[in-house]
């Protein structure tokens, strides 16, 4: 049986104070309404004497009280701590003390320790933030916890006597507050005057301060700097008598209007009259200092000398004007551009903020103020953006000469920064010199012309005998090869249009003789791949442009490069996964793989490793504006590195100018990588050499990326049948060599075509007349007498919709013009299959 003393029998509660019924229940219905089976201390028939004790103390006092007690610290309080909990009671009573005060358990739970051990704590006006009515709140507390005990003098909780202090302690800072607030402004008046005190002696202006009651004026030293008068006190019917009498009425009137009218602040323009007999244009402005009541009792003020101001505002005034008369009459353009950020980055797009009325007669675009440059040139907007973005970046001024290709007119510029650089803004002044640059260019045409002619007739004196001979044996190659390269075209076109033709007569099931067939036009075709690369080094490609991938190439040109290089050499190609294609001549592009690769070759005489490397790269604005000329953008980068001897930076810097080799003589022309250059700068990419003595050179080369290009399937598909012609259809051929126009014209009667022969120009002229009908000439370039495009000049002069299709086993440089085919011109080069020549002309029949 437990031991009533304790743990609070119906004996024990008798003892304390009335507070608790002879059944252990609380006899204040503050507590007895509460709930405490749930509670962190259980009913209260089973608390401890102890606890019994100091609820009952706690409940007679009007101090708000609480103590906790237990495991758990479960709280008891009373009806004017209950006021202090808020929202949180009844919820509190008998709560674990954590739980109840969860949000300031950081700032007390130390406290509550150091009361459990046994020690005091008190402490004053400390400032908790505290979560009473669901909202948090500054407050502050004075407190004191004492440890609470049992009846043998164990600790088993805390009792707190608590206050809280939030109002006095507002209320002390909110005095604070205002002392210091009365203190800081007795301190700023009494600095206020001290700097009147100190700005009437250092200023400049003439500082004056005037008595109401009896004129007196006080002045500053400033009147005899200023103005040459020695007096230091005057009246106010002085101050008067010296401002210009035109002047004098309207100043009288206006600063009387606010010392009588109640007003305090009063300024107004006038002259005033120096010792000199000369007038001061000056500003005057005042202050009026009034009682209690509103009178006026002083007026302070300060005259300031505006004379040299005003002429400096007249002189301004004349410099804009004579700037706008100049802006609006020059006869170069002039704007001044600001930039903006956009959707291509920071400082991508700029605007013009001003243009003059000759920006129209030298640019030819009209109305550009308040015009983005993205939107007037979008396809050149790039380059003029980088060319003013690094001026207002360095603040350097530049001059250049540029196409403004949307009106075709060549400008000479010259563009600044306008100060601050905050602006962002950009002055240019420029002219229209298109035909001056025509001149210049037709001038430097012709001196390029006469020049490169001495440097030869030089050239040819100072070569030694053997470098002529050497130089008229290349050339008599290069015409020999020519003409072999054209006359084996005719035969080979005989010999593959003969192939194709008993190929379409063999029976299905002769798999033997169609082997032998097959086998005989493979060899016909390399032999015609062998005399492409002859005329490619006899005569220079034009340039045909087509969707490319670079890696196919690469690969396709390995037992070329094999063979071209030594045996000591050591080919690598490393070629990247996923790489875009390009937009360029796949001829000329092998061209420059197989120059850079006997470059490499010759560098290293004693052996060592090649690598062709492809990869997708960007090239970002900073590299941009580091090369001028060049886009940012996404690239496809064709490199070739060598590890032989390398260059110095001097040759590196001369590597692409024409005619210049390190070669020993009758090894090089000096025109290989000049010729790369060219073909790169053709193509819109980027060329960059990169080489150390001793440890080899990687030549870079970046064609721009083909956006949009279809992915060719990987697998090649198969040849769709050759298209048939219709009986309807009439052609004419006209060939000299006798057996290639029978080939022809058996292979066109093969394909269904109804067809017309004839050897030269005369006789197909005669054809034509006779037979309207003819829908299709197909000619050979060059015949003897009258060449095929004199032959379809004249042939178009009579029959203007007549189709006409070349065929030649020249190079295409007879049909084209500065290096890219004529838009007018169908060709098709021997030798063809038949399948080429089927595709060839129903396409020529076909266009429109």
């Amino acid at each position: 049986m437990k031991n009533s003393e304790t743990h609070g029998g119906p004996g024990t509660a008798l003892q304390h104070g009335g507070h608790f019924r002879p059944d252990g229940t609380p006899a204040a219905a503050f507590l007895r309404e509460h709930d405490w089976t749930r509670s962190a201390l259980g009913p209260p028939q089973g608390w401890a004497g102890a606890l019994r004790h100091a609820v009952s103390l706690m409940q007679d006092s009007a101090v708000p009280m609480w103590l906790a007690w237990g495991p758990r610290l479960g709280m008891v309080y009373n009806e004017p701590y209950a006021r202090i909990l808020g929202g949180k009671h009844p919820r509190a009573m008998g709560a674990p003390l954590a739980e109840v005060w969860a949000e300031i358990w950081p700032d007390v739970g130390s406290l509550v320790q150091t009361a459990l051990s046994g020690s005091p704590v008190y402490r004053e006006d400390l400032p908790l933030v505290v979560n009473r009515e669901g909202r948090e709140e500054q407050t502050w507390f004075t407190f004191s916890y004492a440890p609470l005990r049992d009846e043998r003098g164990a600790v088993h909780g805390l009792l707190c006597t608590v206050w809280e202090t939030t109002d006095k302690v507002l209320t002390q800072r909110r005095l604070a507050v205002e002392e210091d607030e009365a203190t800081r402004r007795q301190a700023q008046r009494m600095e206020t005057e001290e700097r009147y005190r100190l700005a009437v002696l250092a200023t400049n202006d003439a500082v004056w301060d005037w008595r109401l009651s009896d004129g007196h004026v006080v002045w500053n030293q400033a009147l005899t700097t200023l103005f040459g008068h020695t007096e230091e006190e005057t009246s106010a019917d002085w101050w008067l008598d010296h401002i210009h009498p035109e002047d004098r009425e309207r100043v009288e009137t206006g600063i009387h209007a606010v010392i009588d009218g109640g007003g305090t602040a009063w300024t107004q323009e006038y002259r005033f009259l120096r010792k000199d007999g000369s007038h001061a244009a000056v500003f005057d402005r005042g202050t009026v200092l009034r009682d209690a009541q509103g009178r006026p009792l002083r007026m302070i003020g300060a005259m300031l000398d505006l004379t040299e101001r005003k002429a400096a505002e007249l002189a301004l005034r004349e410099s804009h004007r004579q700037f706008r008369t100049l802006f609006e009459t020059i006869d170069e353009g002039f704007c001044v551009i600001e930039f903006l950020d956009g959707p291509h980055g920071p400082m991508s797009d700029y605007i013009h903020v001003t243009a003059n009325p000759a920006y129209l007669a030298n640019a030819g675009i009209a109305d550009v103020a308040g015009q983005r440059v993205r939107e007037m040139v979008p396809d050149e907007a790039d380059g003029w953006v980088d060319i003013y973005r690094r001026v207002l970046l360095t603040g350097e001024p530049v001059r250049f000469e540029r196409e403004l290709v949307r009106t075709g007119r060549f400008l000479e510029l010259a563009a600044f920064r306008v100060e601050p650089p905050e602006r962002r803004q950009v002055a240019v002044l420029f002219q229209d010199v298109t035909q001056r640059h025509r001149a210049e260019r037709a001038l430097l045409e012709l001196n390029d012309s006469l020049e490169h002619r001495v440097a030869e007739e030089v050239a040819q004196r100072l070569k030694t005998e053997e470098a002529l001979r050497q130089a008229q044996k290349m050339e008599a190659v290069g015409q020999l090869t020519g003409g072999i390269a054209h006359d084996f075209n005719n035969m080979l076109a005989v010999v593959i249009g003969s192939l194709d033709l008993l190929g379409r007569q063999l029976a299905a099931d002769d798999v033997r003789a169609r082997r032998y067939v097959e086998a005989a036009r493979d060899g016909a075709k390399r032999a015609a791949l062998l005399t492409q690369r002859l005329l490619a080094f006899s005569r220079p490609q034009p340039l045909r442009p087509e969707s490319l991938d670079a890696n196919r190439l690469v690969a396709g040109m390995s037992d070329l490069l094999r063979r071209s290089l030594s045996g000591a050499i050591q080919l690598e190609t490393v070629l990247a996964g996923g790489l875009w294609r390009t937009h360029a001549d796949p001829n000329q592009l092998e061209n420059v793989i197989l120059n850079l690769a006997v470059n490499g070759r010759d560098a290293m005489p004693e052996g060592g490793r090649l690598t062709i490397e492809t990869a997708n790269t960007h090239l970002d604005e900073r590299y941009a504006v580091e090369h001028l000329g060049l886009s940012a953008g996404q690239y496809v980068m064709i490199a070739v590195s060598d590890t032989g001897s390398g260059m110095p930076a001097a040759v590196v810097a001369k590597a692409f100018d024409p005619f210049f080799t390190t070669k020993e003589v009758g090894r090089g022309t000096g025109l290989g990588l000049s010729q790369v250059y060219g073909f790169v700068k053709q193509s819109g990419g980027h060329v960059k050499i990169y080489s150390e003595v001793g440890e080899g050179t990687a030549v870079k080369v970046y064609l721009p990326r083909l956006l949009g290009a279809p992915a060719e399937d990987e697998k090649a598909e198969a040849a769709p049948d050759a298209p048939l012609g219709g009986t309807e259809e009439l052609i004419l051929v006209v060939e000299d060599e006798p057996a290639v126009r029978q080939l022809t014209v058996a292979a066109l009667t093969e394909l269904g075509y109804r067809v017309l022969q004839a050897d030269g120009a005369a006789a197909a002229l005669k054809l034509i007349d006779a037979h309207p009908e003819i829908q299709l000439l197909f000619t050979d370039v060059v015949m003897p007498e009258t060449n095929g495009r004199k032959l379809a000049d004249e042939a178009l002069r009579r029959r203007p919709g007549l189709k006409v299709l070349f065929t030649t086993g020249y190079t295409r440089n007879a049909v084209v013009h500065n290096g890219v085919l004529d838009a007018g011109v169908h060709l098709i080069g021997k030798p063809f299959t038949i399948e080429e020549l089927a595709v060839r002309v129903r396409e020529v029949l076909d266009a429109s």
